[in-house]
C-alpha cells in the first residue's frame, strides 16, 4: 500500500518535463527533462549557448516556459516573476552577485528583508539582530568571517558566493539555482564553494549547479543533466556514469574523434609520421 510519505519523498521538489522556449524564431529550448530532489544537487552540464541561461531564467521565474511541464512539490506552476519563485522556494545565486560592494557583510546579507524594531517614529534597524544573525548564520555553514561588519567587496569571490547562499538557507528557501559559482575562481577558491554546496545539501535543500566544469560537478553532484544547443545530451545519476564519461560527453565525444580524424588527414604527409 502507498503511504502519502511514499509519495511525498517521490515527489521531487522541482520537475520540468519536456520544457520548451523559443525567442521569436529562435529555439532556445526543445525538450528538456530535470527533476531536482530535497538533499540532492542536480548539476547542468554545457558549454556556452547550450541553453544553461534560459534554463536559469526559467526556474527563477524570469521568463515563461512556452511548451511543456513545470511542477513545484507536484504542482504546476507557470511563474511570473523572480519573487514568485522565491516565495514558492526557489533561490536563484546568479554568478556576478547582487551586492553592495561597500556595505558590510551584514547589510548585505538582509538587502531588502532588514528587520526592525521600536514603533512609529522611533522604528529603526534591528542592527545587532542583523550582526548577530549574520554571524550565527555563517558559521552554521561553517563560514568563519572576521567581521561582518567589513564591506562585503573584500571579501574573496568564493566568501561572496558562500554568503549568499547561506543568505539563501536562512530565508527557507528548498531548491538553490547556483548559476556557474565556480567558472571565475581559481583552484582554492572554487574548493570553499563546492564545500559549501555540499553543505546546503547537507542542510536538506535541493541544488541545481549550473557549471561547464566536468570536475566540479562531479565531486558534489548526484544528478547530471548535459545540454547541447537547447536539447539533452544526457541525463545521468551518479552511479550511472564516470568522471571519465561525463568529460568526454561534455567534451563532444564522437565530435572530437571526428575532428581528430580531420585535423590528421589535412596535416602534412611528414607530419602524419
Amino acid at each position: 500500500m502507498t503511504t502519502d510519505v511514499d509519495v511525498t519523498e517521490r515527489t521531487p521538489l522541482v520537475a520540468l518535463t519536456d520544457i520548451g522556449k523559443r525567442y521569436g524564431n529562435v529555439r532556445a529550448l526543445e525538450g528538456v527533462c530535470l527533476d531536482v530532489h530535497a538533499g540532492d544537487v542536480t548539476c547542468v552540464l554545457g558549454d556556452n549557448g547550450a541553453g544553461k541561461s534560459t534554463l536559469i531564467k526559467i526556474v527563477a521565474g524570469l521568463h515563461r516556459h512556452d511548451t511543456g511541464s513545470f511542477r513545484i512539490e507536484g504542482e504546476e506552476v507557470r511563474l511570473s516573476s523572480p519573487r514568485e519563485a522565491l516565495d514558492r522556494g526557489i533561490a536563484t545565486v546568479y554568478q556576478d552577485l547582487a551586492v553592495v560592494s561597500l556595505m558590510p557583510v551584514w547589510r548585505n546579507f538582509f538587502l531588502g528583508s532588514e528587520p526592525r524594531k521600536g514603533a512609529g517614529p522611533f522604528k529603526r534597524l534591528d542592527v545587532d539582530f542583523m550582526r548577530r544573525t549574520t554571524r550565527e548564520q555563517l558559521l552554521r555553514m561553517g563560514i568563519d568571517l572576521r567581521d561582518v561588519d567589513q564591506p562585503i567587496g573584500t571579501l574573496s569571490g568564493g566568501e561572496r558566493q558562500c554568503v549568499a547562499i547561506a543568505r539563501a538557507v536562512y530565508f527557507g528557501a528548498k531548491v538553490l539555482v547556483l548559476d556557474e559559482p565556480t567558472a571565475a575562481l581559481g583552484v582554492k577558491q572554487s574548493g570553499v564553494v563546492l564545500k559549501y554546496v555540499a553543505a546546503a545539501r547537507d542542510e536538506g535543500l535541493g541544488v541545481v549547479f549550473i557549471t561547464h566544469n566536468p570536475h566540479h560537478a562531479y565531486l558534489v553532484g548526484d544528478r547530471f543533466v548535459l545540454l547541447k544547443r537547447g536539447t539533452m545530451a544526457g541525463s545521468h545519476t551518479r552511479d550511472e556514469i564516470t568522471l571519465e564519461e561525463l568529460t568526454s560527453q561534455m567534451a563532444g565525444g564522437d565530435e572530437l574523434d571526428d575532428l581528430r580524424h580531420e585535423l590528421e588527414n589535412r596535416a602534412p604527409a611528414g607530419a602524419r609520421g
